[in-house]
């Protein structure tokens, strides 16, 4: 079994959501991979290259965790190859990306961002703006808003989110008919306020539906 992690947006493997639970994995034995996302170029970013780097690096059934963006992909990389992925834990996943992005953005600053093919955005993780391509978002509107995985799937959502709205996740658990367990928690879009507490969820979901290999 394959342990995944996909961060989000302008963010790292350095982020502190992913290194606490990698953390937490080891001590049972279990490696968590975290790649960067950002590689081989920022400005290049698309989801169909993330979703084809995920192609490229798993082979056995996997556990995938997204956050936000990395939810959204996790999510799109699970509908598309089932075989491929034993469960899936989503962490306020940016379902209906295109479409939210552009609503959220604003008609004058698309065309802005088409007109010159790239659009700086604050990198949270290197901590200064970077060039993303247009492509990033033309390429975004090519997949869909709600992907629907047959995995079990744990959704943890911050009820003040205020970069991805909470009915999203409640869509998507609605949609995915009993495979997808959601909780809302009282928090903003990051979800690092209180780490322990998202790791209980998150080892309680993984009991049931993951292998948990006890400490050694």
């Amino acid at each position: 079994m394959q342990y995944v992690w996909l961060h989000g947006f302008a963010s790292a493997p350095t982020s502190s959501k992913g290194q606490f639970v990698r953390d937490r994995l080891r001590e049972r034995g279990i490696e968590l991979a975290i790649p960067d996302l950002n590689e081989p170029s920022f400005f290049d970013l698309t989801v169909t290259r993330m979703l084809q780097g995920l192609d490229a690096r798993i082979a056995a059934p996997a556990v995938l965790f997204g956050s936000s963006l990395g939810g959204f992909t996790a999510a799109t990389w699970a509908a598309l190859r089932p075989e491929r992925v034993h469960a899936l834990v989503l962490l306020a996943p940016a379902f209906d990306l295109g479409p939210r992005w552009s609503q959220r953005m604003g008609p004058a600053e698309i065309a802005k961002w088409r007109t010159q093919g790239r659009y700086a955005f604050d990198h949270h993780a290197w901590g200064r703006k970077e060039d993303l391509s247009w492509g990033f978002l033309a390429d975004a509107h090519r997949h869909q808003g709600f992907p629907l995985p047959r995995c079990p799937t744990l959704v943890v959502q911050g009820k003040r989110d205020e970069i991805v709205e909470p009915a999203l996740a409640r869509e998507f658990t609605r949609r995915m008919e009993g495979r997808a367990e959601l909780v809302e928690v009282d928090e903003g879009h990051e979800l690092n306020a209180n780490l322990l507490a998202l790791w209980r969820l998150v080892d309680a979901f993984l009991e049931r539906y993951a292998e948990r290999p006890t400490p050694k």
